[in-house]
């Protein structure tokens, strides 16, 4: 059985997210702080984490930027606000998705089903033929989910990390960014792609010498990215 935990102050949100996810066979967790709800996160086995941006003694944000430093558990956070930088910020922070309240706990649950069965796909690869991919410096160690520099690990999320392969399985291909969207996240993305956008922003800051000039990741103008070799 898969473990959700719950980081969430609204006790009637929270409890409705539970029943509506125990309903399709899930384990849920309920925590209330964000202190706590942190350490759970980093401490228990969890297989996705719903973490509210605003919850007492510490926000989503801060809680979502500890667990990514040391766990790549799926995160969807959950926040009232509509403003995009909201969303681009937790997305930068290592965020896999977004849900605005109010929203409906079918959706909900079609976004946890989707992001724990494509976690799940990509950790369970062991295609021994295709364990590593080397280019110019740049080592992808699959079964270990592991990316170097120059033999420097580069601290990935997991959307990241699913991104970077994607593009690099695929040299020289170009991927829009909708396609890149719905390839990664696996939900129709109604036309919002910033976070495909803010998740390439990232990862060339943690990959490329030069962001700006990037020699791995590159932009294909009006149409999206590709993988250069």
């Amino acid at each position: 059985m898969q473990h959700i935990l719950i980081i969430e102050d609204e006790r009637a949100i929270a409890e409705l997210e539970r029943d509506y996810l125990e309903s399709h066979g899930y384990q849920v967790h309920i925590e209330g702080r964000g202190d706590i709800g942190l350490k759970k996160a980093l401490d228990g086995q969890y297989d996705l984490i719903i973490l509210d941006v605003m919850l007492p003694k510490m926000d989503g944000f801060e809680i979502c930027r500890e667990i990514r430093q040391q766990h790549n558990v799926p995160i969807l956070m959950v926040t009232s606000k509509k403003e995009d930088i909201d969303k681009i910020r937790g997305l930068g922070l290592g965020a896999d998705d977004y849900i605005t309240k109010p929203f409906s706990p079918s959706e909900l649950v079609a976004r946890v089903k989707a992001h724990l069965s494509r976690y799940e796909r990509l950790t369970s690869n062991k295609d021994s033929h295709n364990d590593f991919i080397q280019i110019r410096g740049l080592c992808i160690d699959r079964p270990a989910r592991r990316v170097t520099i120059h033999d420097e690990e580069a601290m990935l999320t997991s959307k990241e990390y699913d991104l970077l392969l994607l593009l690099a399985s695929h040299p020289n291909r170009v991927f829009d960014k909708m396609e890149l969207f719905e390839r990664i996240w696996g939900l129709d993305s109604n036309g919002d792609t910033a976070t495909v956008t803010v998740h390439i922003r990232r990862l060339r800051e943690k990959i490329e010498h030069d962001p700006s000039n990037p020699q791995y990741i590159e932009t294909v103008w009006g149409v999206g990215y590709r993988f250069k070799v």
